[in-house]
């Protein structure tokens, strides 16, 4: 006699609907880890002794393009945090960003397969191009205008303050971000001697 304590009883899901969805969860979480191991550590960002004022203009501009390059995924996470704590008094504001949260991350973010309405293929820079404009429009139709503007506008100083001051001499990219988005395809580290 063999006995089965502490088993529950399960039932098969009609059509494997349960295996689909946990598949789908499954490489949605898969695709977030690749997304998110693309952010750099925070201690590498917010290292104090990284910081030095540029001797010149060019250098500025230089360092401002290297750490973009770099740290690209983390200076996105800071804008969208002050566009958070920017919509907090705008309930209806933070509802529209939350469900279009939801809706860049299965249209965009978390889809595996091309995307397919009516029979046609999507790309995906018109999915790019159509939820950027859907955004804007839901965003600014919430009556939040000013606080989102100016939440942006200070993402963008404070990215943009962060990536002149920080040095670039120990930041090394991989070979297919050098090449992509530096001039000259060099790593980071020989092309600034700050």
């Amino acid at each position: 006699m063999t006995t089965s304590y502490g088993t529950i009883p399960t039932s098969l899901p009609p059509h494997g609907a349960t295996s689909t969805n946990l598949e789908y969860i499954s490489r949605a979480k898969d695709r977030i880890k690749a997304g998110l191991a693309t952010r750099r550590p925070w201690k590498i960002l917010f290292d104090f002794r990284s910081l030095k004022l540029p001797s010149s203009l060019s250098d500025a501009i230089s360092r401002i393009r290297t750490n973009i390059a770099y740290f690209q995924l983390n200076y996105a996470i800071i804008v969208l945090f002050i566009l958070f704590l920017s919509l907090l008094w705008e309930p209806i504001s933070l509802i529209v960003f939350v469900a279009l949260m939801a809706a860049w991350l299965f249209l965009y973010f978390l889809r595996d397969e091309p995307l397919v309405i009516v029979g046609r293929l999507i790309d995906d820079r018109i999915v790019l191009i159509v939820m950027s404009v859907l955004t804007i429009v839901l965003l600014l139709l919430t009556n939040a205008t000013l606080n989102i503007v100016v939440a942006i506008l200070i993402g963008v100083v404070v990215i943009l303050v962060h990536a002149a001051l920080r040095k670039t001499d120990n930041l090394f990219l991989d070979e297919e971000e050098a090449a992509g988005l530096i001039p000259g395809g060099a790593a980071v580290g020989a092309t600034s001697s700050s």
